[in-house]
């Protein structure tokens, strides 16, 4: 089995991401100091890819939030148009828009958000 390491930047933000066997790994601890050692780097947090710890699985370009104990996921953006109506689902740790996903019935339509308005747009 292998156990998973966030390699964190500046600001807590996710910048890699090292797996390492559980024969070295036994604990959290273990693992940081392991990678400390090899990568001389010292700003290491166990993520879990079950994400039965820390709500989300680390990538690169999410922040670890210390306060909440979580990977979080980067404001959505389309074409770098900040969606600064979504809010962040305290549970989850991941972001939200607004207004719900339509939910019509038919898997042919798809919708992109609209910041402007708020609202889901159709893409036809």
């Amino acid at each position: 089995m292998t156990k998973y390491f966030a390699k964190l930047g500046l600001s807590s933000k996710v910048v890699g991401r090292e797996a390492v066997r559980d024969d070295i790994a036994a604990t959290e601890l273990k693992g940081i100091q392991y990678l400390t050692k090899r990568e001389i780097y010292p700003f290491w947090v166990q993520t879990f890819k079950d994400r039965s710890k820390r709500k989300n699985f680390a990538c690169k370009g999410m922040t670890y939030d210390e306060d909440r104990d979580a990977f979080i996921p980067p404001q959505p953006t389309i074409n770098h148009v900040l969606f600064k109506s979504w809010v962040l689902n305290e549970d989850t740790c991941q972001w939200e828009a607004p207004v719900a996903y339509p939910a019509d019935g038919s898997i042919d339509k798809r919708y992109n958000w609209n910041e402007e308005t708020t609202s889901w747009d159709e893409i036809t």
